[in-house]
């Protein structure tokens, strides 16, 4: 027997409507998530990590090269791009705090979230607020895709302490959510259209 899945054949006899039947039980809230499924979201760890070490850069050259929007931009890619990222990625990756997620809406909420971010950085730096506004679009439907499986796993958390941690991704997710129109309302502020 597997750890993802009990199969059982129902009664074989000629009179049970059921004859022949594979019955499959779910192990768990992460058990239906194959290896194919879960690489989007150890790719979100990846890029999350790398995102947080090139924050840190950007934080190393902005006084030397005199960055006008340097701290801003290390500090969206450490928190939003990197942080944000790799939280999403590692609990999809877990299984066992939020649902799992199909292979091709991994996907797609990787490069929502990817693209978005990448066009508010591009368009806080050239004072484009359209250009915050795409990506965050982009940002609310990566979100929408987590917080769907997060939503969806919460009957499944055996423990207090599995519920304390669902309940604390879900307050990140909450978080960057609410941060997306406040993005969005301070790139107009700031240069206005």
């Amino acid at each position: 027997m597997s750890r993802t899945s009990a199969d059982a054949t129902a009664g074989d006899s000629p009179g049970n409507a059921t004859a022949g039947l594979r019955v499959v039980r779910n192990a768990g809230v992460g058990a239906a998530a194959g290896p194919a499924s879960r690489l989007p979201a150890i790719a979100m760890v990846v890029i999350g990590s790398c995102c947080i070490v090139l924050g840190g850069l950007v934080a190393a050259v902005t006084g030397p090269l005199e960055l006008g929007e340097g701290s801003w931009t290390a500090a969206y890619l450490v928190l939003v791009c990197g942080v944000g990222q790799y939280v999403i990625g590692t609990v999809q990756r877990r299984g066992d705090l939020a649902r799992p997620v199909p292979a091709s809406r991994g996907w797609a909420q990787l490069s929502c979230w990817n693209l978005g971010n990448l066009a508010v950085i591009v368009g806080t730096l050239v004072a484009a607020p359209a250009g915050v506004d795409v990506g965050a679009a982009l940002l609310l439907i990566a979100l929408a895709i987590a917080l769907h499986a997060a939503g969806a796993a919460r009957i499944a958390m055996p423990s207090a302490a599995t519920r304390s941690l669902g309940w604390a991704y879900r307050g990140v997710l909450a978080v960057l959510l609410v941060s997306v129109p406040i993005g969005v309302i301070l790139a107009y502020l700031r240069h206005g259209s």
